[in-house]
């Protein structure tokens, strides 16, 4: 079906209203007419209570159809849309609340709020179908709370135009990016929708046609019977449920047939170099890979086959960025010298909503800054060491813990790790790995010493963990980040 004449979501499903739109996590199926309807009776809803241009809506749903029914609602009718996590505090919830300015707060049952209101059907009540007149383009505002601090809404400027002006920019960014086309595809949703990547691939999934099969959460087997049952050719995932997936037992890994799989893209974290590789091993060359930030969008990006030249890299600069690497100076380094990455792009800029001060701190000219150390190679493939705030300095050689967290997630008897550095009078920091064994491993003295016997050939001696510990859980977000100011700080204040 070509889909070129009638770009993104609205214009398809006035087109096509049979076509299927979402499967819902109870196995609901609604048609892109269907929830076009419900689209419009929403944004009916919300002109009527007020709401214009500019202003700001939040949602704390979990992952469904009245999330997708936000998504677009407001993205027609030039409003802010807040996805909030609902794992957060009651506080933590009210803070963004406070912050945003939220006009309206639609919730999950789950997950109400002090006048919030229970999903979309009280917006859409008695409310017409039909498209809203003077549509203009909506934006998302994540909110990020970097490596310290209250979290910041990422703010970027509205449009101005129709959604229709501004998807084919998009559509056609993604396809250099990622491969992705309209058509007759199937998109697996992984993660919250209340991260930036998943809802942004959900959205643009329905932009280009496709149909969304949501999961409320992750679970390795149920993920390959998805995508063996809907025959899925396309998802966004983050390396975590690589590693879980691998360590499903042989027999159920080979019960699946994910052969109709094309793409599955993965971002978020960094991705050891032997997962990626088993992966592609199993499910073949899928696995297309970014690099960025809720503030710099998709800034690096690398396709399966470039990957599998130069295993470790996450790509060169995506259309319309440009990068580069500084030392502590602030000087231009060199290819393959370590140092801060800097990126800028002409797709726009942004700013921390009601923070100046934090929006220029993370600027340089034109140019931001995600935070993390890396090198460029002689062709421009970017390659991460590590997070500047997670630095290990050990007798004053730089140490990244991603590099030895990736050597450890090699060995079968590890779920998770976290590498962390902590104070050492004599070297400055001493590294600490807190390894999570594998169902049915015992921790202990054994188990350490084949750990560090195991990391001999791979990482260089100074890099060797000084400690190891054993965790029965680490803590990472449902979308696969470990948070290792909060595994050091529970280390240090004794919490083990």
């Amino acid at each position: 079906m070509d889909f070129d004449k009638t770009p993104g979501f609205y214009a398809i499903a006035a087109a096509h209203p049979d076509r299927l739109a979402v499967i819902d996590t109870d196995g609901t199926r609604t048609t892109y007419g269907d929830l076009l309807t419900r689209v419009n009776q929403v944004s009916h809803g919300l002109r009527a209570r007020g709401l214009g241009v500019g202003d700001v809506v939040a949602g704390v749903l979990p992952n469904g159809i009245d999330a997708v029914v936000m998504l677009m609602a407001t993205g027609q009718l030039g409003l802010y849309y807040v996805p909030i996590n609902w794992h957060l505090t009651e506080a933590e919830v009210a803070y963004i609340l406070r912050d945003c300015d939220a006009k309206v707060v639609v919730t999950g049952p789950d997950h109400q709020v002090p006048g919030g209101e229970v999903g979309t059907a009280g917006l859409a009540e008695g409310q017409p179908g039909d498209a809203p007149a003077d549509r203009t383009s909506g934006a998302v505002m994540w909110y990020t709370s970097g490596t310290t601090g209250f979290p910041k809404g990422v703010q970027r400027s509205l449009p101005g135009a129709e959604p229709e002006a501004i998807v084919p920019l998009y559509a056609w960014f993604f396809g250099e990016v990622v491969d992705l086309k309209p058509g007759d595809e199937i998109h697996l949703v992984t993660s919250p929708m209340y991260h930036s990547a998943p809802c942004a691939h959900t959205q643009f999934a329905l932009h280009f046609g496709h149909t969304v099969v949501i999961t409320p959460r992750f679970d390795p087997e149920n993920i390959l019977e998805l995508v063996e049952r809907y025959r899925v050719t396309n998802a966004m995932m983050v390396p975590t449920m690589f590693h879980r997936m691998l360590q499903l037992p042989e027999d159920v890994r080979a019960k699946y047939d994910v052969s109709s799989l094309r793409q599955v893209i993965h971002t978020a974290a960094a991705c050891p170099v032997a997962v990626k590789q088993q992966i592609m091993d199993w499910w073949g060359p899928v696995l297309y890979e970014y690099y960025g930030s809720t503030e710099s969008t998709i800034a690096f990006s690398v396709k399966p086959h470039d990957w599998l030249a130069r295993p470790g890299t996450v790509g060169r600069p995506a259309p319309t960025f440009e990068a580069k690497i500084l030392g502590e100076d602030g000087e231009e380094l060199p290819p393959g010298e370590p140092g801060l990455i800097y990126v800028k792009s002409s797709m726009g800029s942004f700013e921390y909503r009601k923070d100046p001060a934090k929006t220029a701190a993370s600027m340089r000219g034109e140019w931001y800054t995600p935070g993390d150390i890396g090198y460029l190679d002689d062709d421009g493939f970017l390659f991460l060491c590590d997070r500047r705030t997670d630095l290990i300095v050990s007798g004053g050689v730089n140490i990244y813990p991603a590099e030895i967290e990736a050597a450890l997630l090699e060995h079968p008897a590890v779920a998770d790790v976290a590498v962390i550095g902590v104070p050492d009078e004599e070297w400055g920091h001493n590294v600490v790995a807190l390894v999570q064994p594998a169902e049915g491993v015992e921790a202990g003295p054994d188990l350490t010493a084949e750990l560090l016997e195991h990391c001999g050939p791979r990482i260089a001696r100074f890099k060797h963990p000084k400690v190891v510990e054993y965790r029965e859980q680490l803590p990472r977000t449902p979308t696969g980040k470990l948070s290792r100011s909060k595994v050091r700080a529970e280390y240090l204040d004794g919490d083990s």
